[in-house]
């Protein structure tokens, strides 16, 4: 079977940050979901709650075992604003930020991000064997 995520296109349009409002609107509750991938142009950051657990290359998709972010906990997101101001910030990263991980070695920003999305099954499962 061939590795659909290697083929896949970029979406034609951004995901956002998809609320419980947005896509169960009759749920009031808080968005409950424990696994997230953010997006990048060339790579996709894989988290189980703040902890990134897995990188991948969107062009090849293949797994980056060595990348900095792995096993790191996510610190909070960096705004760019016009004229290149970097602004970072302590919350949830959105489309259009970057990723940020301070606390623990080296600091690391990515990249902005053009989706946050649910990760597929497959990806889920392969977190829990790794």
């Amino acid at each position: 079977m061939a590795n659909h995520l290697a083929t896949r296109q970029k979406p034609a349009y951004d995901f956002g940050i998809m609320t419980n409002a947005e896509h169960l609107p009759n749920y009031p509750g808080p968005d409950r979901r424990v696994h997230r991938m953010y997006v990048t142009r060339n790579t996709e950051y894989h988290f189980r709650q703040r902890r990134c657990v897995g990188v991948r290359d969107r062009r090849s998709g293949s797994w980056l075992p060595s990348h900095l972010a792995l096993e790191r906990e996510l610190t909070g997101a960096v705004q760019v604003r016009a004229g290149g101001v970097a602004i970072p910030r302590p919350d949830t990263p959105r489309v259009g930020e970057a990723l940020y991980f301070g606390g623990e070695g080296r600091e690391l920003v990515t990249s902005l991000l053009c989706a946050i999305e649910r990760p597929p099954k497959s990806d889920v499962e392969r977190y829990r064997s790794a």
